[in-house]
């Protein structure tokens, strides 16, 4: 099984030997890289590439390892024990698969995208460890194992929010995917707009690649607002002519709202423009 990128992802040879390397390993690959550089989306493609299944566990804050494992309600098992109600014998009511559960039952292999995973608590990842490395679990309520019918391709991706325990790193294939350059920025543009003129896309990646370079900068547009941002370039009818001819001394881009995020680097910006202005007074 090959991964190659699919005709809506556009995946490096890097990108494309990091899944080949996780899967031949048996090693869930562990995704880092820039906000909007296409982590959670790589799992989506690796699946639909390899006609597999995708199971998806979206990370919060307040996610526990026990829940992709399962969940036992003993509540709702009291309480039917109280109105005398037959299910009550059979405690296997009463426990919720996780998305773990659900991997390792499926018959068939599938890709199980842990999304986010640094949002957890630091323990959450070791306590996932035994799990993930030996693919089985214990039931304790029925007292059962659960073992993997077939070993799930483990995709996990992180956001460096949190450092990751050394313990955790050492059972993973690591792959940071790095910005795109320009080259493979413009196959990104063309599988999302195919029909784009180019010399608005070649204005527009210059806009887009001087904000990046703006040292200071809170947040730097990623991949996935650029596409935004020539979307609403395109619906607005705005011409490469209005970018290109673009006062170098003025504010912000039009449409700027697609590329920055925060009102610290609008007026970073702006002030950037005003010294701009005075120097070429």
């Amino acid at each position: 099984m090959k991964f190659t990128g699919t005709d809506s992802y556009v995946a490096t040879d890097d990108l494309q030997m990091a899944v080949d390397a996780a899967v031949t390993l048996q090693r869930p690959l562990l995704i880092k890289g820039e906000p909007g550089t296409g982590k959670t989306l790589l799992a989506e493609e690796v699946a639909s590439s390899l006609g597999l299944k995708l199971i998806q566990w979206h990370i919060k804050s307040t996610t526990k390892a026990q829940q992709g494992l399962y969940e036992y309600d003993a509540v709702s098992r009291l309480r039917d024990s109280q109105l005398g109600v037959d299910r009550v014998h059979d405690i296997g009511n009463y426990i919720k698969k996780g998305k773990l559960w659900e991997a390792f039952d499926a018959d068939e292999r599938v890709v199980l995208l842990i999304d986010e995973i640094d949002k957890a608590d630091i323990e959450f990842p070791n306590d996932l460890l035994v799990e993930i490395d030996r693919m089985q679990f214990y039931v304790y309520e029925t007292g059962e194992t659960i073992t993997a019918r077939q070993r799930p391709i483990v995709i996990i991706t992180s956001n460096n929010e949190k450092e990751l325990p050394d313990a955790f790193l050492r059972r993973c294939f690591f792959h940071y995917i790095s910005f795109p350059d320009r080259a493979t920025m413009q196959k990104i543009v063309d599988v999302h707009y195919p029909d784009i003129k180019n010399t608005l896309v070649a204005e527009a990646m210059d806009i887009f690649f001087q904000i990046r370079d703006v040292p200071g900068l809170k947040k730097k547009p990623s991949t996935s607002e650029l596409i935004d941002w020539l979307k609403l370039l395109m619906a607005d009818d705005i011409s490469e002519d209005v970018l290109k001819n673009r006062d170098a001394t003025s504010a912000i881009p039009p449409l700027y709202g697609a590329l920055l995020k925060n009102e610290q680097d609008v007026h970073m910006l702006e002030r950037l423009a005003f010294m701009a202005r005075r120097e070429n007074r």
